[in-house]
């Protein structure tokens, strides 16, 4: 039996126990483990970071991988969150009586295992931990080579942290290995894994949806567009745009593209274009966005269905909301969609019209985000529709049983 199969094993042994122990102080034995260990935590981060600027790694990448006091505070406090959430466990979802008199209930349980498949963000190891312990699983991770020491120094205190509160230390493994063949072997560890979920970009993701003979949630990456409406507030839209597409632009609810209403677009479109330059974006156009200000690139066929997940944004100039809504029926990536409109009419017909997990009106597409829709940190973002869809919290990770009881029935 090889090394993965036994961190697995002891994986399932661990999981059998967590249900009936005390997940909250768990939890925050591990808050407090991963307090005593930041300055170990933060000097191997600085190692992974500086052999990724070595290398050439983008700046947006960097940001990714990048741990500091603030970002190690937000963890924690992802920690505290999921403590104050309800036990997911032994949920009535519906009950009812049998005609013979049986009480019929369907109740949530653990689903065991869970593997998470992920990159480049070492917060994900924690906020992942925090969220399957609480659901009731143990998990078992496995995070990209850039940041593997980080996810080492992450674990190991975890893995105190569960060893202070009296839990076994194998509820929280990681797979420590940089070899890609080890996320193939954990794809088809059927019988030890019960559900695994990726989380990066579309290379992994598809890796593990096309290799996976374990169940999995498949998240997605993040095509995301904001289509400017000819009834548009353009100050309004002008915020959206440049939140969107700014403040994080290496993340997946991050803007991607820009769909502007060709009858706001001489108003609205030059403004946005020197305020996107100002903020060191790089714009690819079509021909029309490209009359309007001499930087605009020439957007590619390709350029319509990336994910950039850098300072770069593709704009195209649409003739209406139907032409918008085809244009993100065949490039959009069903994660975040947004329309900036005052129009009732325009942004009803876009909220139905869109197939999305999030779809937003006024509002920019940063907050598909299950911090911000108030789950306590997420385990990722679903862009499929079977079993969940967008921000992934504890709801969303455990499974149900049917517990039926009798008086002596027979059938």
């Amino acid at each position: 039996m090889n090394s993965l199969e036994q961190l697995l094993d002891r994986a399932r042994v661990a999981s059998r126990k967590l249900p009936g122990l005390d997940r909250d102080r768990a939890l925050d034995c591990i808050c407090r483990a991963l307090c005593d260990a930041e300055p170990n935590i933060l000097e191997t981060n600085a190692r992974d970071v500086e052999r990724e600027r070595a290398k050439g790694t983008p700046d947006s990448l960097i940001d990714r991988l990048t741990l500091d006091p603030e970002k190690m505070e937000g963890v924690r406090e992802g920690i505290r969150q999921v403590i104050g959430l309800p036990d997911p466990l032994g949920r009535v979802l519906e009950g009812w009586r049998h005609p013979n008199g049986m009480l019929i209930e369907r109740v949530t349980v653990p689903f065991g295992v869970i593997g998470i498949v992920y990159e480049s963000r070492p917060n994900v190891t924690v906020d992942a931990a925090a969220l399957c312990l609480k659901a009731g699983s143990a998990v078992v991770l496995r995070g990209s080579a850039s940041a593997l020491d980080s996810n080492r120094a992450l674990v190991r205190a975890m893995r105190r942290g569960l060893c202070g509160a009296g839990f076994p230390e194998d509820a929280v493994a990681l797979v420590d290995s940089a070899d890609r063949e080890a996320v193939t072997r954990l794809l088809h560890a059927r019988g030890r894994v019960d559900l695994v979920i990726p989380r990066g970009g579309a290379g992994l993701i598809r890796h593990v949806m096309e290799n996976a003979r374990v169940p999995v949630i498949g998240t997605g990456v993040g095509n995301c567009h904001l289509y400017v409406d000819r009834d548009a507030d353009p100050d309004m839209a002008l915020g959206l745009l440049l939140n969107g597409k700014c403040q994080r632009p290496g993340v997946c609810n991050a803007l991607e593209k820009l769909l502007v209403h060709r009858e706001i677009a001489p108003e609205f479109l030059p403004r946005a274009l020197r305020a996107l330059e100002d903020a060191g974006v790089e714009v690819r156009g079509d021909e029309h966005t490209r009359a309007l200000n001499a930087h605009v690139l020439s957007a590619s066929d390709e350029d319509w269905d990336t994910e950039f997940l850098d300072r770069v944004i593709a704009v195209r100039v649409v003739d209406s909301l139907d032409d918008a809504l085809e244009h993100i029926a065949r490039h959009g990536s069903g994660h975040s969609e947004a329309i900036a409109t005052r129009s009732l009419d325009a942004a009803t017909r876009f909220q139905s019209s869109v197939d999305a997990a999030a779809v937003y009106v006024n509002a920019s597409t940063r907050f598909t985000d299950g911090f911000e829709f108030g789950f306590g940190a997420e385990i990722g973002i679903s862009t499929q529709k079977l079993h969940a869809r967008g921000p992934m919290g504890l709801r969303e990770i455990v499974s149900y049983q049917y517990r039926v009881t009798g008086e002596g029935q027979v059938r």
